[in-house]
């Protein structure tokens, strides 16, 4: 996979470094000179400009690409990237960083992102998942299908211990994806059974979130 990566600070070059290490192809794009350095991470390739130039960006033949990152520290960039990445070059996939919380609202379809990754949001959606047992946890929004990754621990008692996963009246617009067990990671199958402090993975549409908590026998915390 080819992926181009917006900004070359920490953030980016620490993506681009795991991307190389999964043999994808990388090229990163950073506006300040002093800021390019090919010997730190030499299998990417490095490319001295303004991503938010149009012109740039036809040179660095980013309509080559399939994956497009706006990574940089400011998010009026990375909104400008974004756009121009899906209208002017067709790029198939764009994330986003969210550096302000405040600024999320802007990043969604109509800018041209695909998925927003906003750190502060992550860092307690993973502090509401490790105390919140027993609600519906918003861990990632996927931007284009309009849809959630979200999490729901099972308390120890619930209703649905010993029963398969067919058993589960899933809204139409959820489906679930992962089963979290100890050490485990399970790809549920229908005559799998389900058990109490299981962490149960769904990706599901905003408007059914309510239908799912009642679907799995959870309520609504305060």
């Amino acid at each position: 996979m080819r992926v181009a990566i917006a900004g070359a600070g920490a953030v980016g070059r620490s993506i681009a470094r795991e991307l190389i290490r999964s043999e994808h192809h990388v090229m990163l794009l950073e506006r300040k000179l002093e800021h390019v350095e090919p010997d730190v991470l030499p299998e990417a390739l490095w490319v001295h400009a303004d991503a938010c130039e149009l012109a740039l960006l036809e040179a660095a033949k980013l309509e080559s690409y399939d994956v497009m990152i706006a990574a940089t520290g400011d998010d009026k960039a990375n909104i400008v990237v974004s756009l121009l990445a899906k209208t002017e070059f067709a790029v198939r996939r764009v994330v986003a960083r969210v550096n302000d919380p405040r600024n999320e609202w802007l990043f969604d379809e109509s800018w041209g992102v695909d998925v927003a990754v906003s750190t502060p949001r992550m860092l307690a959606s993973l502090v509401e998942e490790a105390v919140s047992v027993g609600d519906l946890v918003r861990l990632m929004t996927f931007r284009q299908g309009q849809a959630n990754l979200v999490e729901i621990t099972l308390s120890d008692d619930t209703p649905l211990a010993g029963k398969p996963v067919r058993k589960i009246q899933l809204p139409r617009d959820a489906a679930l994806v992962t089963i979290l067990r100890g050490g485990r990671v399970i790809v549920p199958q229908p005559d799998d059974p389900i058990e109490g402090g299981d962490e149960l993975l769904f990706v599901a549409s905003h408007e059914v979130e309510d239908e799912l908590r009642e679907a799995v026998g959870v309520r609504r915390l305060s």
